[in-house]
């Protein structure tokens, strides 16, 4: 019992069930209807074993600085070994390939690079500012993606302007993360923007980029890809985005900093809910 705890700590399935819930999000904004109980399985459970992979492996990585900060973390706590570790990585890597595999050749080599991207950021580049922020962006991205994919809709506009919405809003995220982390970041001598060019500046790339989602997220509307029906959430959505934005930009304490961090992602979060909701009507 005590090494299934260890286990569920390593992993933080909440993470990886949000990245199986991407999946099946993409593929229905691509079918504007819910897919098949087989492909949908697959497809969550795709998302599910390559991020707890990458759960796990940013453990094993983060080993020598966990013993200092996170000391009760279940590897430096000696809970699991890294034999162990390492072998529960294989299995969810695998586990994941072979879901992949089942939907298509494509979705096996999109979930490889996925891996392979996860796995570079935490061996490599978590310290390298910006580009670990455009691998986290591109992970989370991936996983819409790979829903469409999934259901052949790589074709379809709305799939990559949902990608390219997740990717700039998750960049944003991070960039004013590592601003609200700059104390942290010393520590382990991580590049980011804020470290290098300050935090008022970091701060400013943030907001940019958030501006550019808001202009983007008009674009399946103006194209008439998008019943008129998906105005009365997109206009709510970003109005909290530029608004949460601005208090960002304007914030005096990484505290509050993080709290509005916190608001834009439970807004996203639920603007992804509603839309999907909207699609099934």
């Amino acid at each position: 019992m005590e090494k299934l705890k260890a286990i569920i700590q390593l992993i933080r399935p909440e993470l990886p069930l949000a990245g199986g819930i991407c999946v099946i999000a993409g593929q229905i904004i691509v079918l504007q209807n819910l897919p098949s109980l087989y492909v949908g399985l697959l497809g969550f459970l795709t998302g599910f074993f390559i991020s707890s992979a990458a759960m796990v492996t940013n453990d094993y990585f983060d080993l020598e600085v966990d013993r200092v900060n996170h000391p009760q973390r279940p590897l430096p706590s000696g809970k699991i070994s890294l034999s162990e570790i390492k072998v529960l990585t294989a299995i969810l890597s695998i586990l994941g390939f072979l879901t992949a595999a089942l939907l298509g050749p494509l979705t096996l080599a999109l979930s490889i690079f996925l891996w392979v991207v996860a796995i570079m950021y935490n061996w490599k580049c978590k310290e390298t500012g910006l580009l670990g922020n455009v691998m986290v962006a591109i992970s989370v991205t991936g996983f819409f993606i790979f829903g469409g994919l999934s259901v052949g809709g790589l074709i379809n506009g709305i799939i990559w302007i949902f990608g390219a919405l997740a990717f700039l809003f998750d960049l944003a995220e991070e960039i004013a993360g590592d601003a609200m982390d700059m104390e942290g970041d010393k520590e382990r001598s991580s590049k980011t923007i804020a470290r290098t060019h300050g935090k008022k500046y970091a701060l400013t790339v943030s907001s940019t980029l958030y501006s550019f989602l808001v202009i983007l997220s008009l674009v399946p509307l103006i194209m008439g890809w998008l019943d008129l029906k998906f105005l009365y959430i997109f206009i709510p959505l970003d109005m909290a985005i530029i608004y949460l934005a601005l208090k960002i930009l304007k914030t005096t304490t990484a505290e509050e900093g993080r709290k509005r961090i916190r608001q834009l992602f439970l807004t996203m979060t639920a603007f992804v809910i509603i839309f999907v909701a909207l699609s099934l009507l």
